[in-house]
């Protein structure tokens, strides 16, 4: 009779065997940078070349779909139906990276190539998001190939413009709303709350970038023939911006507040470790006061300068410069209206009296906030599961700090989303270095084999 140790045995023995590496090393080989692809086409091979033949041994009848959005990069959708009365479960995943950054890893790390160094695996994609889908397929043929069965149908959905956007996605979800109707999104992104501890998310951040610019003239001009007599760009953007946060960052617009910081999602904050960071040193007296750093970054909005530009500064001349150009960004949670985010700004700014800075939002890469309800039953079922293989708690967090385009789920499918990250927020992602530490990946493995074997029983029947 099959059990779950054999299962968990299997999945050990893909890294014993080198088979795990050797099939990671294949996915990040194939280049898959969604911001610089020549054309769409470019990124379907890693559907053809990288995922095809592992979906196929899940018995997953696979199809590519192309993107509803004009010139953006297909996806790629299957099924395995069991059975009517089992439970669905929709698996996703992203297989774009962001752009290699080649010449900036550390010598001799390639970033479209595997590099095993002491006990840490390198390579583009391998945390964000290549390395934690694989976890999850592989735990699921592990669980396959033991019972002859995986005890509930499996949807899938892969995209790869995540980086940018995830462009297409809500549409596809609501013109195949029929095929992927689902019981739960079970899916990995992001990272854990702390490397050693399982972390379950429910949701994410939204993200809302802008662009603000005063633009005065068509050139500069000599500051000691001008100076004193010409408005300077710089200067009226600069006090424009300490408008909108204050000098220790607090947001100063009232309606880019949320209003869901619920008791509910405090407690669940509460139970999370105070240090956020073992390697980097937060700044407690930054953000909104009187909140917690975790409910700052998970149960809060934050306003960042992402760029800022007036002249060259590497080559500065003495002149009055004719522009000035600041691109942000609003992080926000939900409860946040953010529909009225870039109108209730305009407002704030005329009303402080700055009706000359313009507010540009065109080609700007936007995500939606959403967050399942803490008390989902799916919830209850993960967290217990989990909790009993680690033989601890794990960390369960209302959303992740960051964004993902996990409201096409939510709102279009109508669907409770558990997210399982399997990387840390050491991993260098969306850097040069980008790795995972192998003991992570591993116990991610068996964490996750657990999972869905566990799913699979006669109680996640109808």
């Amino acid at each position: 009779m099959s059990t779950l140790e054999q299962a968990l045995k299997r999945s050990k023995k893909l890294f014993v065997d080198g088979i795990f590496f050797e099939q990671l090393r294949n996915l990040v080989q194939i280049v898959t940078d969604s911001k610089n692809s020549r054309c769409a086409e470019d990124l379907v091979v890693y559907y053809t070349r990288g995922l095809s033949n592992i979906l196929t041994e899940l018995g997953i009848q696979t199809e590519i779909v192309e993107n509803p959005i004009k010139n953006s990069p297909p996806f790629l959708i299957g099924s395995r139906m069991e059975s009517p009365e089992f439970k669905t479960i929709l698996l996703y995943g992203h297989g774009d990276t962001v752009p290699l950054q080649e010449g900036q890893w550390n010598e001799g790390i390639s970033p479209s190539d595997l590099k095993i160094i002491d006990d840490k695996i390198y390579g583009r994609g391998v945390a964000d998001n290549k390395g934690q889908h694989l976890i999850n397929l592989l735990a699921l043929h592990s669980v396959l190939r033991t019972r002859t069965k995986l005890g509930f149908n499996l949807k899938i959905i892969f995209e790869m413009g995540e980086e940018i956007g995830s462009p297409g996605l809500c549409e596809l979800c609501e013109a195949y709303k029929e095929y992927f109707i689902s019981d739960v999104l079970i899916a990995s992104d992001g990272p854990r709350v702390a490397i050693d501890v399982p972390t379950i998310f429910l949701g994410s951040r939204g993200a809302l970038n802008f662009e603000l610019e005063v633009n005065y003239r068509s050139g500069a001009h000599h500051s000691g023939n001008w100076g004193g007599v010409l408005s300077d760009p710089g200067i009226r953007l600069s006090n424009a911006l300490s408008t909108i946060a204050d000098k220790n960052g607090k947001i100063l617009i009232d309606n880019w507040k949320p209003t869901s910081l619920s008791s509910s999602v405090r407690e669940r904050l509460n139970l999370l470790p105070n240090t956020i960071s073992d390697t980097l040193d937060i700044d407690e007296n930054w953000g909104e006061p009187g909140l917690s750093s975790n409910e700052k970054l998970f149960g809060w909005n934050s306003f960042s300068i992402l760029a800022l530009k007036s002249g060259n500064i590497d080559v500065p001349v003495n002149a009055i410069q004719p522009s000035a150009k600041a691109l942000c960004q609003l992080r926000f949670v939900v409860g946040t209206n953010a529909n009225e985010v870039i109108s209730s700004l305009r407002d704030h700014l005329d009303q402080q009296g700055f009706t000359d800075v313009k507010i540009i939002t065109e080609n700007a890469i936007n995500f939606q906030a959403s967050r399942t309800d803490l008390n989902n039953v799916w919830l209850q079922k993960v967290e217990n599961i989990l909790e009993k293989f680690y033989r601890d708690k794990i960390h369960v967090i209302p959303n992740l700090a960051g964004s993902l385009p996990n409201n096409c789920f939510t709102d279009i499918l109508e669907i409770p989303t558990i997210w399982i990250p399997h990387s840390y927020k050491e991993c260098s992602q969306h850097a040069p270095n980008e790795h995972l530490p192998i003991n992570l990946l591993e116990s991610s493995l068996l964490l996750m084999t657990n999972l869905y074997w566990n799913l699979g029983i006669s109680d996640h029947k109808n």
